[in-house]
Parts: C-alpha cells; structure tokens; sequence
C-alpha cells in the first residue's frame, strides 16, 4: 500500500493503517449481486478507527454502502467528528464513494476533510469532500439559508395565476 501523510487538526492521520482496516472490512462484504465488495474505514475526531462494508439486498433499494455503515457506526459509538475516510475495492479503478455517500460524508465531515480510494494493486487517490461534492447541501447550508413562511408565497398576487 502507498503510505500518505496528512495532517488535520494537529492529528496524524495513519494512512496504511485505514487502507489495512478498510481491506479488511471489504472482506465482510455481503455483495451477491454486484459481486463488488466495498470495505471503508474512517478515523473520527477521537482517533479511532471505524469501518463498515457493503451489504446488498434483494430489493436493491435496500442495500447500505459501507461509507454509511461505517459512519453509522461511529455514529452509534458517540462520534460525531471526522478527520479522514479511505474507500477500499478489489477493483483496477478506484472507486470513490457514490452520491447518496458523498451526501452522507459531507453531513459529518468538513470540505477540507481527505476522502481516499484504494484497491489491491497498492494504487490510492485522494480528494477532499469539497471536491467530491462541491456546494454540498449540509447543516451549515440550512442554517444559512433564509426562512420564508410558505403561506405568504401562496397569499402572493404573483402566484394566484399561471401564466403560458
């Protein structure tokens, strides 16, 4: 595995160590309809490492991605801060974390946070949350934004009729 080094909020992130734990929770995966296990691990504000894997389901609506059971599981362990995310595949492309994950990362992890995927062939690439989804919709986006009472946007003259 490449060895990173990167420094957020004056803690070392251990990189072989997240890409190690994030292989083997790969291994747990429960994947018998894509045949693609996913393995992730991520290290809280604590310190402490979380992982999770994917686990499909029948209903394909039903399947869990390992970044949410992973950050689930910090979640259920009082976490509520995280410094860095490593998205493990026994794949020859690097898989980074799907949309409805980056949705979910970026609820828990700042835009500078590092995200990075590796696979078997020792390869990794980074981004930060930022760049995986820019103008993210957070808690920090909703405690910005303007509240506008929705009963006076009906009682508008401008909305009582539509116009062709």
């Amino acid at each position: 595995m490449v060895t990173m080094s990167f420094h957020l909020m004056n803690t070392s992130i251990d990189w072989a160590l997240l890409q190690q734990q994030a292989r083997a929770a790969s291994l747990q995966a429960y994947a018998p309809y894509s045949h693609f296990p996913v393995g992730v691990a991520i290290q809280a504000g604590s310190g402490k490492i979380y992982t999770g894997c994917n686990v499909e389901n029948a209903s394909y609506g039903g399947t869990i991605c390992a970044e949410r059971n992973a950050i689930a599981a910090a979640i259920v362990a009082g976490e509520r801060e995280f410094q860095a995310l490593v998205v493990f595949t026994p794949q020859e492309r690097l898989t980074p974390p799907c949309g409805m994950c980056r949705q979910v990362i970026a609820e828990f992890f700042t835009p500078e946070s590092p995200i990075a995927s590796c696979n078997h062939l020792a390869q990794i690439q980074q981004w930060s949350v930022g760049e995986l989804l820019p103008s993210a919709f957070t808690p920090l986006y909703l405690a910005q934004s303007a509240k506008v009472e929705t009963r006076k946007l009906f009682d508008s003259p401008e909305s009582s009729e539509p116009t062709n």
